[in-house]
C-alpha cells in the first residue's frame, strides 16, 4: 500500500543515516510497491545532499511477478537498498525520457494515488481506448507505448512521465507506477525512436562527468517501454550513452518498470518512468 511504501522509504533512510552518508542505491519490486510513495519515504529522513538513485523491478511486457534479491532469494514485496559512505568515490546521476506529447493538455479531475479515473471528467480508460483504437484490446501491456506526461500546472517545466501497469475495466481506471495527484495537468505520449535513442544520449551528459582516469561504473536503468519500441534498436540508446561517459566506463543494467534518480529543481528523488536513467560511480 502506499502508507506501507512510505513507512519503508524512512526505516530503510533511518537504517542507513550517517554523517558521511553520500548516496543510496536501491532496487524495488515493481508491481506491490508504490513507487512515488516509497521515494517521498527517503525524501522525508534524508538531507539533500543525499543522493537516491535506483529503480523497480520489471517483467517485461507480462506484469505478472516482479522481485528483488533479499539473503540472495527472489523475494516479492520487498526493496533492497545500499549505502555509499566517505568521501574517496563520486557518483553522478542523468536521466532523460524523449517521448513526443500529442493531443490537448487534460486536467486530472479524479485520482487517488497512482489510480487515476478521470481526465476532464472523462472516464480515463475510455480515453485511453480512444487513441489507441486497436492496440486498446493489448491493454495494460500496449500502455507501454503510450504512457502519460504530467505537472503540476503551467508555470512547472519538470514533467514526469507515468507508465501503466493495470486497467479496471468496471471502474474504467488506470493504474501507474507513480502517483497521479488530482489537479495536475496530463498529456498523452507516443514513441519517437530516435529521440528515444538521442533521449540515452542527454541522459549521459546530464551527469556531467568528465574523462576520468579511473574506471568508472554506469548502471543503466531503462524503462521496458523503451525496450519493446526500440526492439532490434534497443542496443543503440546504451551506445548512445556510452559514447558519452568516460572511455573507461563499465556499463551495467536492466529495464525496469520505473526509474529513480535525483530531479533538476531541488535534487530530491524522484520517481520516472519510461527514461534512460543512468548511475555513474568512480572512485576519487
Amino acid at each position: 500500500s502506499a502508507l506501507h511504501s512510505r513507512h519503508a522509504g524512512r526505516e530503510i533512510s533511518e537504517k542507513l543515516l550517517s554523517d558521511d552518508l553520500k548516496a543510496i542505491f536501491l532496487l524495488s519490486d515493481g508491481l506491490n510497491i508504490n513507487g512515488s510513495e516509497l521515494v517521498k519515504g527517503f525524501n522525508d529522513i534524508l538531507p539533500q545532499n543525499v543522493i537516491v538513485t535506483g529503480g523497480l523491478a520489471g517483467d517485461g511486457s507480462k506484469f505478472e511477478s516482479t522481485w528483488v534479491l533479499k539473503e540472495k532469494c527472489p523475494t516479492q514485496n520487498c526493496v533492497s537498498a545500499i549505502g555509499f559512505y566517505g568521501d574517496n568515490f563520486s557518483i553522478h546521476t542523468g536521466y532523460k525520457g524523449g517521448w513526443d506529447v500529442f493531443g490537448p493538455e487534460r486536467t486530472v479531475t479524479k485520482s487517488s494515488g497512482n489510480i487515476l479515473f478521470t481526465l476532464d471528467n472523462k472516464p480515463a480508460l475510455e480515453l485511453y481506448k480512444m487513441y489507441l483504437g486497436e492496440l486498446a484490446s493489448e491493454l495494460p501491456s500496449s500502455g507501454l507505448l503510450f504512457p502519460l506526461s504530467i505537472r503540476k500546472d503551467t508555470h512547472d517545466n519538470t514533467d514526469l512521465v507515468r507508465t501503466i501497469l493495470a486497467i479496471d475495466e468496471e471502474r474504467q481506471s488506470l493504474t501507474f507506477a507513480g502517483d497521479i495527484p488530482q489537479g495536475y495537468l496530463a498529456k498523452l505520449m507516443k514513441a519517437n525512436i530516435d529521440n528515444l535513442i538521442e533521449g540515452a544520449s542527454v541522459a549521459a551528459k546530464r551527469t556531467n562527468i568528465t574523462n576520468i582516469d579511473n574506471t568508472s561504473l554506469s548502471i543503466s536503468i531503462s524503462c521496458v517501454g523503451r525496450r519493446l519500441i526500440l526492439k532490434e534498436r534497443a542496443e543503440e540508446e546504451l551506445e548512445a550513452s556510452i559514447d558519452i561517459l568516460p572511455n573507461n566506463t563499465q556499463l551495467i543494467g536492466y529495464y525496469s518498470y520505473g526509474e529513480i534518480s535525483p530531479n533538476f529543481i531541488n535534487q530530491d528523488c524522484d520517481l520516472h518512468n519510461q527514461t534512460m536513467t543512468l548511475t555513474v560511480i568512480h572512485e576519487s
